[in-house]
């Protein structure tokens, strides 16, 4: 691992990384129009200049999806926290994760009445999340000075991913869940237009042994991979009874949706939502080959 990796890895990088986050949240709304925001995005993310008249990748609809495809129930249901009504809403209430509590301020978060395993997750983003499985070997102190800042933050901004734009700012603690593999599965999938046409399948993600695979809706392997190491060998080990219940589930919670990612968790043959994101990878996807970001773009058919 490179010097720059192991920094940016570090909880001094992290917290860098999420403070200049928070500066942008303040900054970034008052210089650049949405649109011109989309168009730097594409253009620093890619190289390529984003065709928003005619878009045909995956990666080029999901930046029109950020300017044109706006309903309200999307806000509603990318927050962790709001969503869970939708999803009751829809009769998999059962399917949703036990809540120890919700926090608008990290001073309000009681270690001690907290079990020994918990999760502890922003629910206005991606990628904040604290796994604990023993809460006498944490460091509190660095992860209350993380959560404080992730509450300062409005993600929205860097990509215009705008769902997150007006989210009331919330910690979750939620139940630890771990699968058969010793962690946790995630089966994620993509629905276009109401249809689930792909599952993304990761495994090892927090023991070094990160995989991830792409499947049809027959469970076909996709011979095709993005920034995470693929393993046509590393199979899901699930039911076809179990697939075919999730297919059914991300049909019914994709239905008022043009697109959406819906993802799932399996413990001990129960399905568990876990969230519903809109904007897959902040609105940039990288196959190898390369070709599959249009492969999987042709399934959407785009509504303004």
């Amino acid at each position: 691992m490179s010097l720059k990796s192991k920094i940016r890895k570090s909880f001094l990088g992290k917290y860098l990384i999420s403070e200049l986050h928070c500066f942008e949240s303040w900054l970034v709304p008052k210089l650049v129009s949405d649109e011109k925001a989309v168009l730097k995005f594409y253009k620093k993310s890619t190289g390529k200049d984003l065709n928003l008249e005619n878009p045909i990748t995956l990666s080029e609809k999901l930046n029109w999806y950020k300017l044109n495809g706006r309903i309200p129930l999307m806000q509603q249901c990318a927050d962790k926290v709001a969503m869970r009504e939708y999803v009751t809403e829809k009769g998999y209430g059962d399917c949703l994760n036990e809540i120890h509590g919700v926090y608008t301020r990290v001073k309000d978060i009681d270690i001690d009445t907290l079990p020994e395993k918990f999760a502890l997750k922003a629910a206005h983003g991606s990628h904040m999340n604290i796994i604990v499985t023993d809460k006498t070997k944490e460091n509190w102190k660095q992860h209350k000075m993380m959560m404080s800042s992730w509450l300062r933050q409005n993600i929205a901004w860097g990509g215009r991913e705008w769902v997150y734009k007006d989210m009331p700012r919330r910690i979750v603690a939620e139940k630890y869940l771990e699968d058969a593999s010793g962690e946790l599965r995630d089966y994620k999938f993509f629905c276009f237009n109401g249809k689930p046409t792909y599952m993304q399948y990761d495994s090892g993600r927090y023991n070094g042994k990160h995989l991830r695979n792409y499947y049809d809706m027959d469970m076909n392997f996709i011979p095709a991979r993005d920034d995470v190491p693929s393993d046509e060998s590393n199979k899901p080990e699930i039911s076809n009874e179990i697939f075919e219940k999730m297919k059914k589930m991300a049909a019914d919670l994709a239905e008022p949706f043009q697109h959406v990612r819906v993802d799932f968790y399996i413990v001990n043959n129960k399905i568990y939502v876990g969230e519903l994101t809109f904007f897959h990878n902040g609105g940039i996807t990288w196959f190898d080959p390369p070709e599959y970001d249009e492969i999987f773009g042709k399934n959407w058919e785009l509504k303004k």
